[in-house]
């Protein structure tokens, strides 16, 4: 745990002096300090210097989020943890407890996994990532069983306990007890405005602490905006960056810059890792749309089969008649990279037979995307006899 500790802070920061770097050298003052609003252009900042007010035409909210808490499921810091506080864990545990079967939960799962740790996940819904493509789920749920984790799905936890020989035991409205070295909860997040006196300008979160915005990510204030995790789903570290940017330009008159969220990448860092683009098929046959899909294995590439990934998979889902992409999603090593390929196809509106006519390198993963169309094609033909 200490040279993952270790790791982990030398990247955050180099990260946080790039960013200071970058601040400065575009001329842009950087006040530390708590912030609350005193009206719609003022704002307060509190640091050990004292209190100091300053004006601005608009304003940003850029807060991010906090783990959630639950009374179901009290932290100590010690046994029973949150994800900003796992990292603070003395040892690796011999049995780890993850409670919530989102993003963060499913990595750290992976995670943890990966390091020889005996996992049980624990989600109340029936299924992980209901968000994602089912069938790169499953193959996930498959990989994580293959690496001894259980799961239990469709399950709540009722109530946490730490027992006197520090293991922990959640206890499940089913009645079951799970028992752990440690328990890590990781269901949902809260945005940071607690300090933030926006009722003071009229503005009101939810009860998770979501600020709400229109396609501008204007508040219910025009002069403020808010971008990032604090607005909610998808709570991407790309997206908020991109949601920031739509926000300077619309604060300086800017209506010229377009930006399409239908073309977001979606990274998911577990092991393997996911990311996808477009639709899901559950969307489109919810939606009536005629399409196929193509896909290719790693295991039958050669570069899957030098990386050792033999889980892998890559899946165009794609018009049937006009053959334009409607969503590609991946699982494997190298997903989140391999899917900027996709992406640029799909953003300049090109076709299936872009991969079919294209030369990629061997051998490369890329490769994949020239096997899942063929395996389309031959899906169609197949359909026409």
């Amino acid at each position: 745990m200490a040279d993952l500790a270790f790791r982990v802070q030398h990247v955050i920061k180099t990260e946080i002096d790039v960013t200071e770097a970058q601040l400065s050298r575009n001329g842009i003052d950087v006040l530390a300090g708590v912030a609350s609003f005193e009206d719609s252009t003022h704002v307060k900042v509190t640091n050990e210097s004292g209190t100091t007010v300053y004006e601005a035409k608009n304003i940003i909210i850029a807060t991010g989020t906090r783990p959630a808490d639950s009374p179901r499921v009290p932290t100590n810091g010690r046994t029973i943890v949150n994800s900003d506080q796992i990292l603070d864990l003395p040892k690796l545990p011999n049995t780890l407890i993850v409670v919530g079967g989102g993003v963060i939960g499913v990595e750290y799962t992976c995670m943890f996994a990966a390091l020889g740790v005996r996992v049980t996940l624990i989600e109340k819904r029936p299924k992980l990532l209901e968000f994602a493509d089912q069938e790169i789920v499953e193959a996930l749920s498959y990989h994580l069983r293959d690496s001894r984790v259980t799961m239990r799905l469709h399950e709540e936890v009722e109530s946490v306990e730490e027992l006197p020989d520090c293991s922990v035991v959640a206890n499940l409205e089913s009645k079951k007890r799970i028992s752990g070295g440690a328990l890590l909860y990781a269901v949902g997040r809260a945005g940071n405005v607690a300090e933030l006196n926006l009722a003071g300008v009229g503005i009101e979160a939810d009860s998770r602490g979501r600020i709400p915005v229109d396609k501008d990510f204007r508040t219910k204030v025009p002069s403020i905006f808010a971008v990032g995790d604090v607005i909610g789903f998808p709570s991407l570290a790309s997206v908020s960056m991109e949601q920031g940017r739509i926000a300077v330009a619309r604060a300086f008159g800017n209506e010229n810059l377009v930006s399409n969220p239908s073309y977001y990448p979606y990274g998911i860092y577990t092991i393997p890792e996911i990311s996808f683009i477009g639709k899901t098929e559950e969307q489109l046959t919810d939606e009536d749309v005629p399409y196929e899909v193509g896909v290719a294995y790693y295991r039958e590439i050669a570069r899957g089969q030098i990386r050792g990934d033999t889980t892998g998979r890559l899946k165009i889902v794609f018009h049937r008649e006009t053959r334009h992409l409607l969503g590609v999603h991946i699982i494997g090593e190298g997903a989140s990279e391999l899917l900027h390929i996709g992406q640029a196809v799909m953003v300049l509106g090109g076709t299936l037979d872009y991969f079919i006519d294209t030369v990629f390198n061997y051998p490369t993963l890329a490769e994949c995307y020239k096997a899942a169309a063929f395996n389309g094609i031959n899906r169609l033909a197949r359909a026409a006899d």
